[in-house]
């Protein structure tokens, strides 16, 4: 009979007492992603542990439209809106990093989102 041995790695875990959570959201994808590695270049000048970004399903809004006013009920048009979303923690963020991504100038579009969790 064969068995199989398992290493069991021990592994260091930090306390987190106190997490940031950005969720930053876009309609296009290229602005968003600048965004967001300006919110992480900030956060690791001051040493802040980051986790992401993740990202989170792109919400699709559709609609569809008459072509026509009163004949043709057949003769439609679809339109969309794509909304992508990234999501940030900063693990036990300081009173350096919080004032830094405060004071951060991002582009017109992006929508942020910040708790503490």
């Amino acid at each position: 009979m064969v068995t199989k041995e398992t290493k069991v790695t021990k592994t260091k875990k930090k306390e987190v007492s106190n997490k940031l959570r950005i969720r930053v959201q876009a309609y296009e994808h290229k602005i968003l992603d600048t965004s967001v590695k300006q919110i992480i270049d900030t956060a690791a000048r001051y040493d802040a542990d980051i986790v992401g970004p993740v990202p989170i399903p792109t919400g699709i809004k559709k609609y569809t439209v008459n072509r026509s006013t009163f004949v043709h009920k057949d003769a439609r048009e679809q339109f969309e809106i794509r909304i992508h979303k990234r999501l940030i923690d900063i693990l036990n963020p300081n009173q350096r990093v919080i004032e830094s991504l405060t004071n951060l100038n991002l582009p017109s579009g992006v929508s942020i989102d910040v708790k503490m969790v």
